[in-house]
């Protein structure tokens, strides 16, 4: 079942039309950030994986993936968050000053990471995910909203992983290496996952007519409980035949899990439809990991499954959706729209399969994929800052 959404206890003064709105919710800055941020970062990858420039604090791979991580993902996590928290706890989020100060620390982490200052990098980089949690945790605790305290627990825990990281490469201390980027990437996936159970059967029925997606109660349990699975699996270093096992598990349980959400049907709305082809992408993911754990394939395309295609996508998806309800707006997809979903479901497309079947054009899939990703995230940008900057169309609070 959906959340039950608590009325926000706020006065219900009507803004002014054109009034800067920025740091009214957590959804304005950090969509906005996350989509500059996205449109900058993964060109300047490929232009590094290229040789054409040079590598940050973080070096290579493990900047990019950091990044993507715990810059851009994480600042999608935190905009819906806080304006989800709202509507479940009916108490405020950070706003205002406070917002506005966890956006500039968010800022700070991006350019830490390409100063030698690791030991900065390291502590901003905890700071953001660990602050965010204590403002989340406030408005939960006191809308006695105890059903979603485990988000809370899951950007401790990406905190924690972004920590792992930069003692591995700061201080060479010897985690066992699913510990730091694979452990956040499933903990992304297990958010990715229990809202997809919420919203997108709920999104299906109400924006396609006579959709009837359902939930079964015991593909539910299994499908959450095999990424729970998974993260304690990549904590522990899990490797081989018996993690190949419990992803080919894993995969079963999404498969069947999407399947029920009908989402052949979903063809009509795109709002609808980005949400199903981001969902698809979790258990062909599930599948080629498990598929690289048996040395079948390589193991690149597996993340780029989630990294581009679960979380590019979904992200992508959901940041459009809720920045049109939440600034008074129609839920219709533009022109506009469906061109950037189609743009990034190219770019997942573009970079797991095209290494599979021609592992010698990697370097093109790279270019390719890179500048389908941009040009999504720039289609975004210029249709939604005006959305983010300014206040509500229908002059309610948020």
């Amino acid at each position: 079942m959906a959340s039950v959404i608590i009325p926000l206890k706020e006065p219900t003064r009507r803004a002014p039309p054109g009034r800067m709105a920025l740091w009214d919710l957590g959804f304005r800055p950090f969509y906005l950030l996350a989509a500059l941020f996205a449109a900058l970062s993964v060109p300047l990858w490929a232009l590094q994986f290229s040789g054409l420039t040079s590598h940050a604090w973080l070096r290579g791979a493990v900047w990019h993936a950091h990044e993507m991580v715990f810059g851009y993902t994480l600042a999608v996590v935190i905009g819906f968050l806080f304006t989800a928290g709202r509507n479940w706890s009916g108490q405020p989020t950070p706003k205002g000053l406070w917002l506005a100060a966890l956006a500039a620390l968010w800022v700070a982490a991006r350019i830490l990471v390409l100063t030698p200052w690791g030991v900065a990098a390291a502590v901003v980089n905890v700071a953001v995910p660990w602050l965010a949690a204590w403002g989340l945790w406030r408005a939960l605790y006191q809308g006695r909203n105890s059903r979603n305290y485990f988000f809370v627990a899951l950007l401790v825990a990406m905190g924690a992983a972004a920590g792992v990281v930069h003692l591995t490469q700061s201080m060479g201390v010897p985690f066992p290496g699913g510990l730091g980027i694979p452990v956040a990437l499933d903990v992304v996936l297990f958010m990715v996952s229990v809202m997809g159970g919420r919203v997108i059967p709920m999104f299906s029925n109400n924006g396609v007519p006579g959709m009837n997606a359902v939930r079964h109660p015991t593909v539910e349990k299994a499908a959450l409980g095999s990424v729970l699975a998974l993260i304690v699996a990549d904590a522990l270093g899990l490797h081989g035949v018996a993690l190949a096992v419990l992803l080919l598990a894993a995969t079963g349980a999404h498969a069947a899990r999407l399947w029920l959400w009908q989402p052949l049907k979903s063809r009509a709305n795109p709002l609808v439809w980005v949400l199903h082809v981001a969902y698809l992408w979790v258990p062909l993911h599930l599948l080629l990991r498990a598929a690289a754990e048996l040395s079948w394939v390589a193991p690149g395309p597996a993340t780029h499954a989630v990294t581009v295609g679960v979380i590019g996508t979904m992200t992508l998806g959901m940041i459009t959706r809720t920045a049109l309800g939440h600034t008074g707006r129609a839920l219709h997809a533009s022109r506009m729209e469906t061109a950037a979903y189609v743009a990034v479901t190219a770019s997942a497309v573009v970079r797991v399969c095209l290494p599979l079947v021609a592992p010698a054009s990697l370097m093109v899939a790279v270019h390719v994929s890179a500048t389908l990703w941009t040009l999504a995230f720039v289609l975004y940008l210029v249709r939604y800052v005006p959305f983010l900057i300014y206040a509500r169309v229908d002059g309610q609070p948020g």
